[in-house]
This record gives structure tokens, C-alpha cells and sequence, in this order.
């Protein structure tokens, strides 16, 4: 069963070493999300290694880290107060003005007054050719493969909902200094990325849209979602998250290994069993095959609905890598 941390009690972290055998161990590290974000496991298994090592007498100390999670807070600080606030907040407030207050997806099930936290994943996996295809068409069109996903992500979502005004939730790293690297710490930020529909863009049209959507929210990543939230003051729900309800994750970042020598080690596979939003597309480039998973709200959705929306996405897809000067709006979802 999960325990929660208090998080006005250090430390934000567990770790429990069972012995199940003479050789045979299970050690488990659970960090809140406050002080570790996806990012940071790549650095601890590293640092975790580095330490075994040395401690087998194989390596040297780590050396020590020329600044901490501390002196990016008060950096951040700093820079806010800078005047910069203003004019982050300002662009949040014109970016955002009139944005739908809900994704109004079809359900399965009435939405709970209350949000419902438990998720279920349906894995989810695009195959070499149209991996391939999808590359060839961000090349040509100067985005990056994560623009042309979240154009066609926004694509469904609006066609699912029958509206034209997308909010898709977005995680950034937020280490835009080299010196941030190889910190842990919850540096991590979510952008809202509003694509408009409603001019029946073509598929070329819509990539240029979210490319000029995605560049100027980076420019303008440095506000904390929350204080986002708090500038624009949308109206608030109990029911679901404010601003969006879907969102989009892009899993690029170094993921890091564990190398324990003299050990045999292999990840323990956990079934997350939650979920923030009502739905989430995550995806990564495996080298050929783009593989993620889509995860979804089971208050509201069965699984066999998920199943048929990720049919759709694929069908998007291929559309998509087909035709690029067709409208988005008839694109067709089924194959």
C-alpha cells in the first residue's frame, strides 16, 4: 500500500534493502516528487554506481558539485524578481486568453464530482515504417519530431471533443544551464500549448502552428505552472486540473544505468496505477520505432475506448506522413 510522505518532515526519500535470499535482493528508492524529477534518476543511478565502486576501491570519490538544488532556487528567485516576472506572466495571460476551461472528450462514464485519481496505461507502439515516415516529415517541414506528434495528438483531441481550441500539458526538463545537469532536484515544468483548429489548417500549416507555439513557450518557460494558474485564475474544479486535461511527454532525456559490479541486476517492473489527467500520450524514439504508452483516467474511460482512440492516432498518423497539404479536419481515424 502507498505511504505518503510529510513533507514537512525530511527527508522527502525512502530506501529499503529486502533480502529475499542468501543471493537474492530487492532494494527499492522512493523520492517525492519535490526534491527528484525523471531527469534526476538518470543522475542517481550514476551516482549510486559511482559510490559502490569506489567503495570496492575501483574508483575515486565524486568530486564535489560546484553548486546545489539551493542556489538554482535562489538564482531562479532572483531572475523573476528581475522584471522578467512581468513579462512572463504577460505572455501566459495573452497566450491563454479565452482558452476552454474543458476538453470535453466523450466519456464512458459521467466525470466524478471529485477527481478520481486511478489511471490505467495501454502500451502503444508505431512501427519502424511510419516511425521513419513521421522523421522524414519533420524534416521537411524544419520541426522536430515532438511538434509533429503534438500537432497530431491535438488533431485527435479536437476531433474527439468536436472543438476547435486545444490545451495540451506539457513537461519540460527546465536544466537550460549546463551547470543544472547534474543536479537532482525537481527542476522539471509544465507548459500549456494552445493549437487553434478552427481555420481548418492543412497538415503543413498545423506543424508550422505548433513549431511557433512550442519555440515561444520555451522562451518563456522559467514561470512555475502553479504561478501560471495563479496569474490567470481559471475557473476551478474539483473535478479536473485546471488550463488542460490532456497532455503530451516527450521521453528524451538520459535515462542512466545501474552497474553494481559483482552484481546481476534487472529492474523491478511496477504497474503505475494512477493518472494525473484524463489522458497522457507519452512516446520515445527507440532507435527506429517510436514506443510509449497512452494513459488514461479509468473514472472515466474503458480500456477498449483507449484502445480505438490509439487506432485512431495511428491512422492520424499515416495521414499525415501521406498527404501534408490536406486539411487536418479530414484526416481520415480509421485505417
Amino acid at each position: 500500500e502507498a505511504e505518503p510522505f510529510h513533507l514537512q518532515q525530511a527527508p522527502a526519500l525512502r530506501v529499503l534493502l529486502a533480502r529475499l535470499g542468501e543471493d537474492d535482493h530487492v532494494l527499492q528508492i522512493v523520492m517525492h516528487h519535490i526534491v527528484c524529477d525523471g531527469w534526476s534518476i538518470g543522475v542517481l543511478l550514476g551516482e549510486l554506481s559511482s559510490a559502490y565502486a569506489q567503495h570496492q576501491g575501483q574508483t575515486q570519490a565524486l568530486p564535489p558539485l560546484p553548486i546545489q538544488y539551493a542556489d538554482y532556487a535562489v538564482w531562479q528567485r532572483a531572475w523573476l524578481a528581475g522584471g522578467r516576472l512581468d513579462a512572463q506572466v504577460a505572455y501566459w495571460k495573452q497566450t491563454l486568453a479565452g482558452a476552454p476551461v474543458l476538453l470535453e472528450l466523450p466519456t464512458d462514464h459521467p466525470r466524478p464530482p471529485q477527481q478520481d485519481y486511478r489511471g490505467e496505461q495501454l502500451g502503444l507502439q508505431l512501427d519502424a515504417g511510419l516511425s521513419a515516415g513521421l522523421k522524414a516529415l519533420s524534416r521537411r517541414h524544419g520541426v522536430t519530431l515532438y511538434m509533429s506528434l503534438l500537432a497530431a495528438w491535438a488533431v485527435l483531441l479536437g476531433r474527439l471533443a468536436n472543438q476547435p481550441d486545444i490545451l495540451i500539458g506539457s513537461p519540460v526538463a527546465g536544466r537550460n544551464r549546463a551547470e543544472l545537469e547534474p543536479l537532482i532536484g525537481c527542476f522539471i515544468n509544465t507548459l500549456a500549448l494552445r493549437l487553434d483548429l478552427s481555420a481548418q489548417p492543412t497538415v503543413a500549416q498545423l506543424l508550422a502552428q505548433a513549431k511557433a507555439q512550442m519555440l515561444a513557450a520555451q522562451q518563456h518557460q522559467d514561470l512555475p505552472f502553479e504561478q501560471v494558474v495563479e496569474a490567470l485564475q481559471p475557473p476551478r474544479s474539483m473535478a479536473h486540473t485546471p488550463l488542460f486535461q490532456a497532455a503530451f511527454s516527450w521521453q528524451n532525456q538520459p535515462e542512466g544505468e545501474l552497474q553494481l559490479p559483482g552484481l546481476a541486476l534487472e529492474p523491478a517492473q511496477l504497474e503505475r496505477r494512477s493518472a494525473q489527467f484524463d489522458l497522457t500520450l507519452t512516446l520515445q524514439d527507440m532507435d527506429g520505432p517510436l514506443v510509449g504508452h497512452i494513459e488514461y483516467a479509468a473514472a472515466l474511460f474503458e480500456r477498449a475506448t483507449i484502445a480505438r482512440w490509439a487506432v485512431h492516432l495511428r491512422s492520424l498518423l499515416q495521414a499525415m506522413v501521406a498527404d501534408d497539404r490536406q486539411a487536418v479536419s479530414r484526416l481520415p481515424l480509421l485505417p
